[in-house]
C-alpha cells in the first residue's frame, strides 16, 4: 500500500504528559491521557499528541511519548506529518478558489491541463476528484518505477482508470496529485504558496506547510525506517510518492505542530469563516456520495455507516480526514466539537493495525469531554 493511501502549547494543561513519565500517565490524567499512553506501552507508536474542543478552545489537550523510540521525550513544539490530512487542507484552499471564481467544481482536468485533452482523464470534474469518485485507482506505488517528478507525473496521466466516473468511491491520491496541478494551473501559483496564503495565513498556521526547513526537521517526529530510501525518515513526506514529487502535492506532504492543528479544528467546529463563505463552507463538508457505499464529502471523508475509523460516536454529519501515519482531525458540526489525534504509528514499521482500536476508543472519549 503507498503510505498516503489510508483506505479507509506554552503552558500545561491536565491532560498533557511531559513530565518525564513517558511510558505511562500520571495519575489524575485524562482519559484520552490515559489511552494513548497505555498505546505507546503496547508499542502502537513512540509518540502521541491530541486536542478535542469547541470553537472556544480545547477541552482537552496534551502528548505524551518520544520523537523516536530512542530520541527525546515530547514538549509540545512538534511537527508530525499529516499524510493524508494534507488532502481536505488542500481541499480548503481548492475551494477558497471556488470561492474566489478561479475555479469551478465544474472544470475539467482537460480544461486546466493541456496534456490530458484528447485522453481518458480529460473530462474528469473537480466534483469527481475532491470526492474521489473520478474512478482513479488508489494505493499505487508509482515511485518504484518512476523516479522523477517528470515521470512519476507522465505515469499518472498513463494510469488506466479503475471504474467510470460517479459509479463508485474509490480512495485515489492520483486523483488528488491532479487536482493539485489544477489549482496550481488555475492561479498561477504552486501549491504550497496556495495553502499557505488561503489556508494558513488567515488561521495563523505559522508553523504548518510543506518540505520543513532545518530547524523543523530537527523537531519533527520520526516515521517509518524506510526500505525504499534506506533510512528512517524524519523531517521529511514519508508518502513514496510525494516524495518523487518534491515534497509538495495535494494528497500528502504537510506538516504540522499540535497548535496549529488546534487551531485548525477550532476554526472547523465554528463553520470556518475565516475561510470559506458559510455556503461554500457547507457544500464542501455535505455529503456527496449518499447514493454510493462510502459517504464522501469535498475532501472530507464523511462519517460511514459502518466501519467509520472513529466509530460511530461523532454524528451522522461529522466529517474528517485520517492519515497513513497515524494521524487524524475530525469534526462534528452539530455537537460544535472537534477531535485531532497525531501519533507516528509507522515508526519505526507501517505493520501492525494497532492504531485502529486506539483511534476508534480515543473519538468514543473525545466526544463525551465536557
Amino acid at each position: 500500500m503507498n503510505g498516503a493511501d489510508e483506505v479507509n502549547a506554552d503552558e500545561v494543561n491536565e491532560g498533557e504528559v511531559n513530565t518525564g513519565e513517558v511510558n505511562s500517565a500520571p495519575t489524575g490524567a485524562s482519559r484520552p491521557a490515559q489511552l494513548l499512553a497505555a498505546g505507546r506501552e503496547r508499542r502502537v507508536y513512540s509518540a502521541a499528541a491530541w486536542s478535542v474542543g469547541t470553537a472556544d478552545g480545547p477541552l482537552d489537550r496534551g502528548w505524551t511519548g518520544t520523537r523516536s523510540w530512542t530520541g527525546p521525550a515530547l514538549d509540545g513544539s512538534e511537527l508530525w506529518d499529516l499524510a493524508s490530512v494534507t488532502k481536505p487542507v488542500a481541499g480548503l484552499a481548492v475551494m477558497a478558489l471556488v470561492d474566489a471564481g478561479v475555479l469551478a467544481l465544474t472544470d475539467t482536468v482537460g480544461g486546466h491541463l493541456p496534456e490530458y485533452r484528447g485522453g481518458d482523464k480529460a473530462d474528469l470534474t473537480l466534483h469527481q476528484l475532491l470526492t474521489h469518485t473520478s474512478g482513479l485507482p488508489g494505493g499505487v506505488p508509482l515511485y518504484r518505477g518512476h523516479g522523477t517528478r517528470t515521470a512519476l507525473l507522465d505515469a499518472v496521466r498513463m494510469l488506466a482508470p479503475a471504474a467510470p466516473p460517479g459509479t463508485r468511491v474509490q480512495y485515489s491520491s492520483q486523483g488528488f496529485i491532479l487536482l493539485g496541478l489544477i489549482a496550481e494551473a488555475a492561479a498561477g501559483r504552486p501549491l504550497d504558496r496556495l495553502v499557505a496564503e488561503l489556508v494558513c495565513a488567515p488561521l495563523g498556521l505559522a508553523a504548518t506547510g510543506f518540505t520543513p526547513d532545518a530547524a523543523g526537521r530537527a523537531r519533527a517526529v520520526a516515521t517509518e525506517d524506510c526500505p525504499w530510501r534506506g533510512r528512517v525518515v524524519t523531517g521529511e513526506v514519508h508518502d513514496e510518492n510525494a516524495a518523487v514529487l518534491g515534497g509538495v502535492a495535494a494528497h500528502a506532504g504537510l506538516f504540522a505542530p499540535l497548535d496549529d492543528m488546534e487551531r485548525l479544528g477550532r476554526s472547523l467546529a465554528g463553520g470556518g469563516r475565516e475561510l470559506l463563505r458559510p455556503g461554500t463552507f457547507a457544500l464542501m463538508t455535505a455529503g456527496h456520495t449518499d447514493g454510493l457505499a462510502l459517504r464522501r464529502g469535498l475532501a472530507w471523508q464523511g462519517q460511514d455507516p459502518v466501519g467509520s475509523p472513529v466509530g460511530d460516536s461523532f454524528g451522522p454529519a461529522s466529517y474528517g480526514h485520517t492519515g497513513f501515519t497515524g494521524t487524524s482531525l475530525w469534526v462534528d458540526p452539530a455537537a460544535g466539537r472537534y477531535a485531532v489525534l497525531l501519533t507516528n504509528r509507522v515508526h519505526p514499521s507501517r505493520a501492525g493495525d494497532g492504531i485502529a482500536a486506539v483511534r476508534r476508543a480515543f473519538h468514543d472519549m473525545a466526544y463525551v469531554l465536557s
